[in-house]
């Protein structure tokens, strides 16, 4: 099996880590190698200290992208829910990835920031509102949609296992299983 990077991008509270611990269970059950690199997980090791500055998140996205092109280049299927906001930043990933031979794919996860909000799973849309944060990537700061992912999940118009089936069905049309 080869690896390959997927990359789902979106807003906070989006559903990128549910849709790809789903997609990861499934995977190992499998027998697959799969690992989840999470966003929020990276920022407590990998990135402590980063703030959430532009050249910062930069430095953020490229960290999470070389370790799972690593990883990817030893075949295993690397999950990365991150928001990653920024075009050139992901753009770059993809750039390391095509130089070094690796797979990668882009999903955005399209749910709208009111439905976002709603859902609020880490409270911070609330802190925004209450002027506790600033900052919020989708409110306050900028996100960079994708212009032509490789698949757009509406996750908010359907479950999450339908959401974990269509990436499979990504990855199994594009050779990667």
């Amino acid at each position: 099996m080869t690896g390959a990077t997927v990359w789902l991008t979106g807003l906070p509270s989006a559903g990128k880590t549910t849709i790809a611990t789903a997609l990861a269970g499934r995977l190992r059950a499998e027998g697959r190698a799969v690992e989840v690199l999470d966003g929020d997980e990276i920022r407590t090791f990998l990135s402590a200290g980063l703030g959430f500055s532009r050249a910062d998140r930069d430095a953020n996205v490229q960290r999470i992208g070389f370790v799972a092109e690593l990883l990817a280049s030893h075949g295993v299927t690397v999950l990365v829910p991150v928001i990653a906001p920024y075009a050139d930043s992901r753009e770059a990933v993809r750039k390391r990835h095509d130089a070094e031979g690796t797979p990668y794919l882009e999903v955005h996860v399209t749910t709208p920031v009111e439905v976002c909000s709603e859902r609020d799973v880490k409270g911070l849309y609330a802190k925004q509102a209450a002027g506790e944060l600033s900052g919020l990537t989708g409110v306050d700061d900028p996100y960079e949609a994708p212009e032509a992912p490789d698949l757009r999940i509406e996750a908010h118009e359907q479950s999450v296992e339908e959401s974990a089936a269509a990436l499979y069905g990504l990855l199994d049309e594009r050779g990667r299983l």
